[in-house]
């Protein structure tokens, strides 16, 4: 099944604030990131709990926070930039505790998500963004990092190559289109 993403405003005579804008983002983001995560299983990868298949989406979570970030970057000022990751980050942080205390019960799941956020933005830092999009490398340390989650399983050895061939690239558009759409 397709997913279907919303990302118009209701009402466009209506002036949108970097939160609300940032609110918009981190439902979006988790819409993606589930999806992809669900497409490995489709695609015949095998999750062995459902906290291997959390820390997957995490990691899709984090990607996308890197791609806002850099989208951001020629179109807002260095305050507004950071007004907006921010309150994207805390959006996200709050659907990652709430959706994974719902899942596994109660217990702290946001603040190791940062601490994953905060280890991943100075890696991904390292790799190029484009006005076409994440650069090979970029795709290739989302993938590596979804490799290492899913382990070396014979049914997960090429779930490198689907991140970066296929449900990256995808994330990535999807989620560059409705930013896109959010800020007209």
């Amino acid at each position: 099944m397709a997913l279907r993403i919303k990302s118009h405003w209701w009402n466009d005579d209506q002036e949108r604030s970097l939160p609300e804008i940032a609110s918009a983002l981190a439902f979006i983001a988790w819409r993606i990131a589930v999806d992809k995560a669900i497409n490995l299983h489709c695609e015949r990868f095998v999750y062995e709990s459902d906290r291997q298949r959390l820390d997957v989406i995490e990691e899709y979570l984090v990607f996308l926070i890197q791609i806002a970030d850099r989208m951001s970057h020629g179109i807002l000022k260095d305050e507004d930039r950071r007004t907006l990751i921010t309150a994207f980050a805390k959006k996200v942080f709050e659907h990652v505790q709430d959706n994974t205390q719902d899942l596994l019960g109660p217990g702290d799941y946001g603040g190791p998500f940062i601490a994953r956020l905060n280890a991943r933005s100075g890696e991904y830092a390292e790799y190029q963004f484009a006005d076409d999009g994440p650069s090979y490398a970029f795709l290739r340390h989302l993938g590596f990092e979804i490799q290492c989650l899913m382990g070396p399983s014979e049914e997960n050895r090429w779930v490198i190559d689907q991140v970066m061939d296929k449900d990256g690239w995808d994330a990535y558009k999807r989620f560059s289109k409705a930013f896109r759409d959010l800020f007209e």
